[in-house]
């Protein structure tokens, strides 16, 4: 029984996620498009961008990316695993981060209720204040709705 709890916590993908924030962040944002029940196209279209003008990613790195990230949300059961690296990043790319979730958000002209509280959750756990968390959301909105 010691061995498969040290097994547990030993696993290498626990570590991968720490030293990879690309990969939770898309974990995250995958998560945060479908919080609502469903993954609209124009969901996944920004994830996609946003992903790919974060990290400078091609098509085809991009879409790997984001099947890699749906098999993590699927197995996680928290998002502990992907906030704790995220939170080492300096402050402007956890920043970026929290915009990116926004554009998410906004990318159906729509901020459902699950999504906000999703998004408040991140921002709090990655070390992202109010104040910035709701200037973005308000940001981001507009410039959506626009």
């Amino acid at each position: 029984m010691f061995e498969a709890i040290t097994r547990l916590f030993n696993r290498p993908d626990a570590v991968q996620d720490n030293h990879e924030p690309k990969l939770a962040v898309a974990a995250l944002l995958v998560h945060l498009a479908a919080v609502d029940g469903q993954m609209k196209d124009e969901e996944r279209n920004a994830i996609k961008g946003a992903l790919q003008d974060q990290y400078d990613l091609d098509e085809a790195s991009v879409e790997k990316l984001v099947r890699e990230a749906a098999l993590r949300d699927a197995e996680a059961v928290d998002f502990y695993r992907f906030t704790q690296g995220i939170t080492q990043l300096p402050m402007d790319d956890r920043i970026e981060i929290v915009r990116m979730m926004w554009m998410v958000v906004f990318s159906d002209k729509k901020n459902h209720e699950l999504e906000d509280n999703m998004v408040w959750r991140i921002a709090e756990l990655i070390g992202v204040s109010s104040r910035d968390r709701t200037i973005l959301r308000n940001q981001i909105g507009k410039s959506e709705k626009a």
